[in-house]
């Protein structure tokens, strides 16, 4: 015999029911198949990761240890998105920021980890980022600079590397001192350790790295002349690539991975960008 309570279980029964089912339909069409991911995300067989190798690992950048593998939050990341994925990963090394934004252009690699600017969202597509970026400087060791104002002086020789972020907007902040590119991170700490050069711009992460371990006695300025976002960036037309990369940031960003890599690299004083924030 029906009861009015047992009918009224029976149709939320079947509505709990009916909306898994369209949660479930609604997630596998809002997300890529394996197959479309496999097929832009790695094309080869294997994930192609672009890294810009530089003496120590930074925001975007990594170094190379003693075995050759890279050291650096982009390292990491490539490493746990090969493992989701369920293949072998290959680094492309590159000696700039911008030498790897030109080869995820040409599609020479799969993913990367670059700073947000105008000029790259028209040749590569951001997913969300995973660090906030800061650019500023780091003044030789003895030098009376104190603050950003102290840098913008005639007479000052500035460097940084070439195609790369900061120092085209390092450039545009400067009134009264032309910068000088180098082509690797290499070359520009050897202008600061032998005096060429007053002082140096590159992202925060990187100007630490360089005085705690290749400049003792050289300071990072506390304030910044930029400040941007490190994301994962992808060759363009490549929607299914795209979201699966975009949804594994994400992942790696609330599981606390993002902030363990960095608190590992010495970073600790790095922030971590907020769920859901754009590039």
């Amino acid at each position: 015999m029906f009861t009015i309570r047992s009918v009224l279980l029976g149709f939320l029964a079947t509505a709990l029911v009916a909306s898994a089912v369209s949660l479930k339909l609604a997630a596998a069409q809002a997300l890529p198949s394996d197959e479309a991911v496999r097929k832009e995300l790695v094309p080869t067989g294997k994930l192609r990761v672009c890294v810009a190798v530089a003496p120590t690992p930074g925001a975007g950048n990594v170094a190379m240890d003693a075995s050759g593998q890279p050291r650096g939050i982009s390292a990491d990341l490539g490493r746990e998105l090969a493992k989701k994925l369920g293949v072998t990963v290959e680094w492309v090394q590159y000696p700039s920021s911008g030498a790897v934004t030109n080869a995820v252009t040409s599609g020479a690699c799969d993913v990367a980890s670059l700073a947000v600017n105008k000029q790259r969202k028209q040749k590569v597509d951001f997913g969300p980022p995973h660090i906030v970026l800061e650019a500023t400087f780091l003044v030789r060791p003895g030098s009376t600079i104190q603050m950003l104002a102290d840098v913008d002086k005639s007479g000052l020789r500035l460097a940084s590397v070439e195609g790369t972020g900061a120092p085209r907007a390092a450039q545009r902040w400067l009134k009264n001192v032309k910068l000088t590119n180098v082509k690797n991170a290499s070359e520009l700490i050897e202008l600061l350790r032998t005096g060429q050069a007053d002082a140096i711009t590159l992202s925060r992460e990187s100007l630490m790295q360089i005085a705690a371990k290749e400049v003792p006695g050289s300071r990072v300025l506390a304030d910044a002349f930029f400040r941007s976002h490190i994301a994962v960036a992808i060759p363009k037309n490549r929607p299914a690539a795209l979201a699966y990369a975009s949804a594994f940031v994400e992942e790696m960003k609330a599981s606390g991975m993002v902030r363990r890599s960095l608190d590992s690299l010495g970073m600790q004083t790095s922030v971590v960008a907020p769920a859901g924030a754009k590039p």
